[in-house]
């Protein structure tokens, strides 16, 4: 099948904007609410989903004309589960710190209804090329929303960016009152939501028709 840059171009880039994972499937929410209180963790989070949904696509492709369709999720599980245990491991070894700081979370990838959604809507039905991408694109377009809700928590919520301080707290001496709200969880809700509202006003589209 000859290569279409097209559409290559569309599974990359599509679910950035036009079918965000998060803003529009309304999927890996959890994960959004968990580890966006520092851009750190959000972005390392990213990176091991991003990888995790990538490579899972592309195994997953390879093999689907030889996976029984009766066992394809059990068969789906194994090879993403295999990815997170090798993404932990590497996480562990070469940044400890904030391994800790993610705990469970890079553990539950293995659920995130991205990575198993793609595998099952996507890698069972295409080629391995077009899987790999698909997998980029929807990683990106989660990684994307991770990391501007992350900046705003992090920033407005402590003053401070990647740990390096930017707004000088009244506790040190300085002007910023911070935000303890935006450092808990139910923050990211307002901040997605606002980020929903935002994209939708921009691409219309996207607008859910009124039952």
């Amino acid at each position: 099948m000859a290569f279409d840059k097209q559409e290559a171009k569309s599974v990359l880039l599509g679910p950035i904007f036009n079918n965000n994972p998060i803003a529009l499937q309304v999927l890996g929410i959890c994960s959004a609410l968990a580890v966006t209180v520092k851009l750190e963790t959000a972005f390392v989070m990213s990176l091991a989903l991003t990888a995790v949904v990538a490579f899972s696509n592309l195994l997953i492709s390879l093999i689907r004309h030889h996976i029984p369709s009766s066992i394809r999720i059990i068969v789906q599980m194994t090879i993403i589960a295999s990815l997170v245990i090798m993404v932990d491991q590497i996480l562990k070894a070469y940044a400890y710190e904030v391994s800790k700081q993610l705990a469970v979370f890079v553990g539950l990838i293995i659920t995130n209804c991205i990575v198993m959604g793609r595998a099952e809507a996507y890698a069972m039905k295409n080629g391995p090329v077009m899987s790999f991408l698909d997998g980029i694109g929807n990683g990106l377009g989660y990684s994307i929303l991770l990391i501007v809700v992350a900046f705003f928590r992090e920033l407005f919520g402590s003053g401070k960016l990647w740990g390096q301080t930017i707004f000088q707290t009244v506790s040190d001496g300085g002007w910023y009152q911070t935000n303890g709200l935006l450092l808990l969880p139910a923050s990211s809700f307002f901040i997605i939501g606002l980020l929903i509202w935002a994209l939708r006003t921009w691409k219309t589209d996207q607008v859910e028709e009124k039952e």
